[in-house]
C-alpha cells in the first residue's frame, strides 16, 4: 500500500519505518520538500521511503497518518490540501498538547470536543480514525517492548475505515485493538495524556501501557 506520513518527528519516523519494513511504500511530508529530518529518514530507510511536502505525501498515500504536533495539525492538514484527503482513511495519532505555559502541558481541547473531531469537521470527506495516541512512539509499532497483555484503542465514524486501521494495527503486533465507537471516543483517548505524562514521570520511562482487565 502507498501511505503518506504527515510529520517528521519521532512518531512519524517510527511509524514510517515500520510501514516500510512491512512492505509498504511511504512518503513522509513536511512543510518543505527538502526537509533535513525527512531526508535523513529516507536515506536510512531505503528504496520504499521518499519525502515531499505535506501536499505531496497526502496525494501519494492511499492511507494517511497525521503525526504532526497537535497544535499545528489543522494547519498542516490544510497545507496537505482537502482534495488530497477526500475519501481517504486518515489515522490521527496527534495530541493537542499546549506547552505555552510550560510543563506539564495542558490540553487545548477536551471534554466536549477533541482534536480528531475538529479534523473531521474541517475535512468532512476524510475518514478520520483516532489511534495510537495513548503510548510512546516506539511501543506503537512494537508492542513487545512491554511484556504481557496491553491495549491499543481506536475510534471513528466510518466502519470500513476502522476495519482497515485494525488490520494495520494487527500487522504492527496488536492482537485485539479495542474499538471505542464513533469519533467522540477520541475525547477520552486524548484526555488520557495528562495521566500518561504523570505516569512517565513516576516511572521515569515511556515504556508502559494501559491494560484493560475485565
Amino acid at each position: 500500500m502507498r501511505i503518506g506520513i504527515l510529520g517528521t518527528g519521532m512518531v512519524g519516523k517510527a511509524i514510517g519505518t515500520k510501514l516500510v519494513q512491512l512492505g509498504h511504500e511511504v512518503k513522509m511530508g513536511s512543510r518543505t520538500a527538502n526537509n533535513e529530518k525527512a531526508a535523513e529518514w529516507v536515506k536510512a530507510t531505503g528504496a520504499h521511503a521518499s519525502q515531499g511536502t505535506f501536499s505531496d505525501a497526502a496525494a501519494f498515500g492511499e492511507m494517511l497518518f497525521n503525526c504532526t504536533s497537535g497544535m499545528a495539525s489543522l494547519d498542516a492538514l490544510r497545507s496537505a490540501g482537502e482534495k488530497n484527503l477526500n475519501g481517504k482513511v486518515l489515522v490521527d495519532v496527534s495530541n493537542a498538547l499546549d506547552f505555552s505555559k510550560g510543563m506539564p502541558p495542558s490540553l487545548s481541547v477536551c471534554n466536549t470536543d477533541s482534536l480528531a473531531e475538529q479534523i473531521q469537521r474541517t475535512f468532512p470527506n476524510a475518514k478520520v480514525v483516532k489511534a495510537l495516541n495513548t503510548m510512546n512512539c516506539n511501543l506503537m509499532v512494537n508492542p513487545s517492548l512491554v511484556p504481557g497483555e496491553h491495549d491499543v484503542f481506536l475510534c471513528g465514524n466510518d466502519a470500513g475505515a476502522k476495519i482497515k486501521v485494525k488490520e494495520l494495527l494487527k500487522s504492527f503486533g496488536w492482537k485485539m485493538p479495542i474499538d471505542l465507537g464513533d469519533l467522540t471516543g477520541a475525547r477520552g483517548m486524548e484526555m488520557i495524556l495528562p495521566l500518561w505524562l504523570r505516569l512517565m514521570g513516576a516511572y521515569q520511562s515511556p515504556n508502559f501501557n494501559f491494560n484493560i482487565v475485565r
